[in-house]
């Protein structure tokens, strides 16, 4: 069993530095296994979301892991993420969200509730309420009041710790001169074709951790283009694999743990979810670190340009 080292948070608490993304797969069986194979492999972070529609099966995998483990295992071993979705950005809809995802889950709190995007959308009118010109509603709640809301859970306990996903400087600078309770973490793409140097920098600057989504270049995205550059095939991810006689992707994710970057490789093969997680045996020369920055090309694997309409898009 792998031992995964954590990295702590600007409040004290800590998170581990390898979890599993838990995106697009519905499917129980599948999943449970998953999770459970994760579990075994030294996994104890989990990246949920509200709009994922999986956290029943997620929540079960691990109350059945606690209750096999005769007392080994216990709920504060996990580290449990969720995200609050576009559709439930009012105060009122931030603690609706968060009492669905913890019903779903059968846990009594999160370790952390992130706010999945800084843009609401319309309420109460489905999770992608499209407009006539194929574009997201937008709602006109700022994604301050939404964040003062998920201060409120923290103070009622329902979540350790209060973050975001997909927020620029601009919208992060915001959130740091207007909260009481400070972001722990902001959640965002980093893959060697999307570098985000800067964003990475602010963040650390100022005491965020980051969490890279799509570590790997989403290779199972639905709207994969066969033109599109792919991470694991590169040249120079090719070249380090070798010399380090380990697989692309472990080379990709112990290039970003070396960056103080925490990383939720999504998978649900067991022996992938295993593979993903030997990475603490090895370590990058500078040298070979100082590859990467030969990855002259810069891709952004997830756009959501349906919302790129929206005066809180973040990625204009």
């Amino acid at each position: 069993m792998t031992s995964i080292y954590n990295v702590k948070f600007s409040n004290g608490l800590e998170i581990p530095t390898l979890g599993l993304g838990t995106y697009k797969e519905e499917k129980e069986d599948v999943l449970v296994d998953a999770v459970k194979a994760a579990i075994k492999c030294g996994y104890r972070h989990f990246d949920c979301a509200h709009i994922y529609f999986n956290e029943q099966h997620i929540g079960k995998a691990i109350r059945d892991t606690i209750a096999e483990s005769n007392g080994a295992l216990k709920r504060e071993d996990f580290f449990i993420t969720s995200k609050c979705w576009n559709t439930y950005h009012s105060r009122e809809k931030v603690h609706l969200c968060l009492d669905q995802i913890l019903e779903r889950l059968g846990l009594e709190y999160l370790d952390l509730y992130l706010m999945h995007w800084p843009m609401g959308f319309k309420e109460d009118a489905g999770d992608y309420p499209l407009g006539e010109n194929g574009k997201m509603i937008p709602s006109d709640v700022h994604y301050l009041d939404t964040y003062k809301a998920m201060e409120e859970c923290v103070r009622n306990g329902k979540t350790k710790s209060i973050g975001v996903s997909n927020f620029n400087i601009k919208q992060l600078e915001d959130v740091l001169s207007k909260s009481e309770i400070k972001p722990v973490c902001n959640q965002f793409e980093v893959n060697p074709l999307f570098q985000n140097s800067e964003l990475i920098e602010f963040c650390q600057k100022n005491n965020i951790v980051v969490v890279a989504y799509a570590p790997l270049g989403a290779p199972d995205r639905a709207w994969l283009k066969t033109e599109d550059p792919v991470p694991l095939q590169h040249p120079i991810v090719l070249n380090l694999a070798k010399k380090y006689q380990k697989t692309p992707a472990q080379i990709i994710l112990r290039w970003l743990l070396q960056r103080n970057v925490v990383v939720i490789p999504k998978s649900v093969n067991p022996s992938r979810i295993e593979e993903n997680s030997k990475l603490f045996d090895f370590t990058l020369s500078s040298e070979d670190v100082a590859e990467f920055k030969n990855f002259k090309e810069q891709f952004r694997f997830y756009k959501f340009e349906v919302a790129d309409n929206h005066q809180f898009y973040p990625f204009n």
